[in-house]
C-alpha cells in the first residue's frame, strides 16, 4: 500500500539525522517550496512574509548557518533582503529524499553549516530491462490553491532519462478573522536528466533545469515578479574500484538565479510613492570531488575537495521603466575552496567513532561603486570599492555512537566546531557595520561556533522514541540592529558573543488495532553574552500531537499543534530578513486528514488545516507592509481554515 499522511518527521538510527520522502502527503497541506516543507521537521520554523518563499530557520539559526543543497549543488538566492530565499527555488515534490543533519556533525557538504545541513536529493534510476515509470499528483484547495507534479522516467540497463515538472498556484488567503492577506503566487519548474550506466558500478548524468514565478508579499515593500532559475550539472560516479577505493564521485555545476522585484506589477502603488523596480542576479559555478576509501573491515574514510565562485549583479529603474533595458552593475564576487576529510571507525559491533576535519579558503570582493547610508538617502562613494577580504577557516567534529546490547537503544555524543565566513547578506545588505568600521563589509568578522550535541533513539515493535539536545557558544555571532523613528530605514550589523541551547524529542506508539499515536516537541534558547539580552528571532516551544487510525484501505488522523508564547525577545534586533517586534501569544491549531488507497497505484488524500479557523500569527513573521494598509509592528496573520485534496498516481 502507498504511504500514509505524514505529520511528524522521524529520525534515522541517529536522532540528529532525519530522512523523509517529499512525495508522501503531509499536513499542513502539501508544500509550495523548501521552507514550507521543512516547517514540518521538528526543530524547523520559517520567517514568513506572505504565502510562499519563506526562509527556513533551524534551532533559531538562520541564513548560511544552514547549508541547503539541491541535487548536490548549493542553492542560494540573489536578493539583498532574501526575498528570493534559497529554499524558494526548491520544489520539494520533485525530489526523492530530504535529509536533515542537525548541528555541526558533518564536513562533507560545504562550508559553514553551524546549525545544520539540508539535502534535497534525487536518486538515480536503475533498469534491469527497458521500461518506464510515472509518478504524478494533482492537488487543489481553498484560496485557489492548485498544484500539479509529474515525474516521468524511462530507460534500459545502459541509459535513462528523467523529466520532473511542477506548477504551483494560489490566490491571496484569508486569515482566521476573514481578512484577505496579500499572498498570491504562481511558480513552475522543469528539470531533465540524461544518464548513462555502462555497468552496475558506473553512472554519468547530465542535468538541466529552469523555472520562474511571481509572489505577492504582505510583509514587504515590493513583490517578487520574477524568480528565474537556470541550472546545469554533470555528475560522475564509479564504485568498487578495488579493495581500497570503494567509490569516486565528481560533480560540476552552474546555476543562475535572476530575481526582479517592484511595487506596481502585483499591487497598486501607494499614493505619493514612486514606482520602482530592481533586478538582482547571482551566478554560481562550482564543483566537488570525493573518494570513499576502505581500510580493513571497520574503517571508512571520505576525502575530497569542493569549490564555488559566486558573481552578484544588480540594476534598478525608477518609474515604470523596465530594468531589462539597463546593463548589469557588479555588486560582489565571493569564492570558497574547501578540503574535507571524514572518518568512520566501527570500533566494535556496538561502538562507532566518527570524526571530520575541513579547511576553507574564503574570499569576497566588494564591487559596489556607491552605497547608501539608508534606504531613503542618496548614493555616495563606497569606501571599500574593489576591496577584497580573505580568510582561512578550520572546522571539525568528533562523535561517539553506541548501540546498547540488551535493548534497542542507540545513543550518541559529539562536539563540533565550525568557522563561518560572513555571507553575502551579512557583508553587503546592512547600511552600517560595527562602530569604527567603514561598513559591514569592512567590519564584520567570521562566526565561530562550538557546539556539543547528544541524543538517543529507542525503537521496538510498538514504540519509536528519540531525543536530541545541544548546547553551544558562538563567538562573533552576526547580529542585525534596526533603528527606530527617523532611523527605521537603517540596519547595522555587528559581532557579539552568544550562548545557545535547546533540543527536540519525539515518539510514536503503535497502540494496536490500527491506532498510532505520536508527538514531537522542539525548543530553542539563545542569549547575547555581551548584553545579557535574549537573542532575537528565536522561536518558542513548539509541540505537535497526532493520532492516526488505519482500517484496510482507509486511514484518518488528527494533528494538534500547540505553540507557547514567546516572551524572550529583544526589540528591533534580528537578521537580514526579520526583527523582534515584541512578545508573541501562544496558540493551538487542530487539523484533520484522511486517505483512501483506490488501488496499489492510486491514492487520494484530503485534509482540513486550522479546523476551527483560529486567528493567529507566528513569532517569526514579518510585519505587514503599509502599502497594503497594515500599521507598523503588526505581524502578518496565518491562513484560516484551509481545505485541500490530493490525488497521486504511480505506475
Amino acid at each position: 500500500m502507498l504511504p500514509r499522511v505524514e505529520v511528524v518527521a522521524r529520525p534515522l538510527k541517529n536522532s540528529f539525522i532525519s530522512e523523509t520522502d517529499p512525495k508522501t502527503p503531509r499536513q499542513p497541506l502539501p508544500a509550495s517550496d523548501g521552507a514550507d516543507y521543512l516547517k514540518t521537521v521538528p526543530g524547523f520554523t520559517a520567517i514568513l512574509s506572505g504565502g510562499t518563499n519563506g526562509d527556513p530557520v533551524l534551532r533559531g539559526m538562520f541564513g548560511s548557518r544552514l547549508n541547503l543543497l539541491a541535487n548536490g549543488a548549493p542553492t542560494q538566492g540573489a536578493c539583498p533582503a532574501r526575498m528570493d530565499s534559497p529554499s524558494s527555488y526548491v520544489a520539494p515534490e520533485s525530489y526523492d529524499k530530504v535529509t536533515v543533519i542537525k548541528g555541526p556533525q558533518t564536513v562533507l557538504y560545504g562550508p559553514g553549516a553551524s546549525a545544520g545541513t539540508v539535502l534535497f536529493e534525487r536518486e538515480a534510476p536503475r533498469f534491469d530491462t527497458a521500461g518506464a515509470h510515472v509518478d504524478a499528483s494533482v492537488m487543489g484547495g481553498t484560496n485557489g490553491r492548485n498544484d500539479e507534479n509529474l515525474e516521468l522516467t524511462a530507460g534500459n540497463p545502459d541509459v535513462y532519462a528523467r523529466v520532473n515538472a511542477n506548477k504551483s498556484h494560489a490566490q491571496d488567503y484569508r486569515d482566521g478573522n476573514g481578512q484577505s492577506v496579500p499572498s498570491a503566487w504562481d511558480k513552475w519548474n522543469t528539470d531533465i536528466a540524461l544518464g548513462v550506466t555502462p555497468d552496475a558500478d558506473t553512472r554519468i548524468e547530465l542535468d538541466a533545469g529552469t523555472g520562474n514565478g511571481h509572489a505577492r508579499y504582505a510583509g514587504r515593500g515590493m513583490d517578487g515578479v520574477r524568480f528565474k532559475r537556470d541550472s546545469v550539472a554533470l555528475r560522475f560516479e564509479k564504485q568498487h574500484l578495488g579493495s581500497v577505493i570503494r567509490k569516486i564521485e565528481a560533480q560540476v555545476y552552474y546555476n543562475a538565479f535572476e530575481h526582479r522585484m517592484d511595487n506596481y506589477t502585483l499591487r497598486a502603488t501607494p499614493s505619493g510613492s514612486m514606482a520602482m523596480a530592481s533586478d538582482v542576479r547571482r551566478r554560481t559555478a562550482g564543483g566537488r570531488v570525493a573518494a570513499t576509501l576502505d581500510s580493513g573491515d571497520n574503517l571508512q574514510w571520505i576525502v575530497g575537495f569542493d569549490a564555488q565562485t559566486n558573481w552578484l549583479d544588480s540594476r534598478s529603474a525608477m518609474g515604470l521603466q523596465s530594468p531589462s533595458a539597463l546593463s548589469w552593475t557588479p555588486s560582489a564576487q565571493m569564492t570558497n575552496y574547501g578540503l574535507f576529510s571524514e572518518v568512520t571507525w566501527d570500533a566494535s559491533e556496538t561502538q562507532r567513532v566518527v570524526a571530520g576535519l575541513r579547511l576553507d579558503r574564503a574570499a569576497a570582493t566588494d564591487e559596489r561603486a556607491t552605497v547608501s547610508a539608508s534606504m531613503m538617502s542618496m548614493a555616495q562613494p563606497n569606501p571599500t570599492a574593489n576591496a577584497t577580504r580573505t580568510r582561512t577557516l578550520p572546522s571539525g567534529f568528533i562523535r561517539y555512537e553506541q548501540t546498547a546490547r540488551t535493548m534497542p537503544l542507540t545513543w550518541y555524543a559529539g562536539i563540533g566546531h565550525t568557522e563561518r565566513f560572513p555571507d553575502y547578506w551579512e557583508l553587503f545588505s546592512p547600511t552600517r557595520g560595527p562602530a569604527n568600521s567603514a561598513n559591514a563589509f569592512a567590519g564584520i568578522e567570521p562566526e565561530k561556533t562550538t557546539q556539543f550535541d547528544v541524543g538517543a533513539h529507542y525503537r521496538n515493535d510498538a514504540i519509536d522514541a528519540w531525543i536530541s539536545a545541544y548546547a553551544g557558544y558562538v563567538e562573533d555571532f552576526i547580529l542585525f540592529n534596526y533603528g527606530t523613528g527617523t532611523q527605521s530605514n537603517v540596519s547595522q550589523a555587528s559581532n557579539v558573543n552568544a550562548q545557545i541551547m535547546g533540543g527536540e524529542l519525539g515518539a510514536t506508539w503503535r497502540a494496536g488495532a490500527g491506532w498510532k499515536l505520536g508527538m514531537s516537541a522542539a525548543y530553542a534558547w539563545g542569549r547575547n553574552a555581551n548584553s545579557g539580552e535574549p537573542l532575537p528571532q528565536i522561536p518558542p516551544l513548539d509541540v505537535r500531537l497526532n493520532a492516526d487510525y488505519t482500517w484496510r484501505a482507509w486511514s484518518v488522523g488528527a494533528l494538534w499543534r500547540i505553540v507557547a508564547p514567546q516572551r524572550r525577545y529583544t526589540l528591533h534586533e534580528g537578521n537580514v530578513v526579520g526583527q523582534d517586534f515584541g512578545p508573541s501569544a501562544g496558540f493551538g491549531v487542530v487539523s484533520l486528514h484522511a486517505q483512501y488507497d483506490l488501488d496499489k497505484r492510486t491514492q487520494f488524500s484530503i485534509g482540513v488545516d486550522n479546523l476551527f479557523n483560529k486567528a493567529y500569527s507566528e513569532h517569526l513573521n514579518l510585519a505587514g507592509n503599509a502599502g497594503f494598509g497594515y500599521s507598523g509592528g503588526v505581524a502578518i496573520m496565518e491562513p484560516g481554515r484551509t481545505i485541500w485534496g490530493r490525488l497521486r498516481f504511480r505506475m
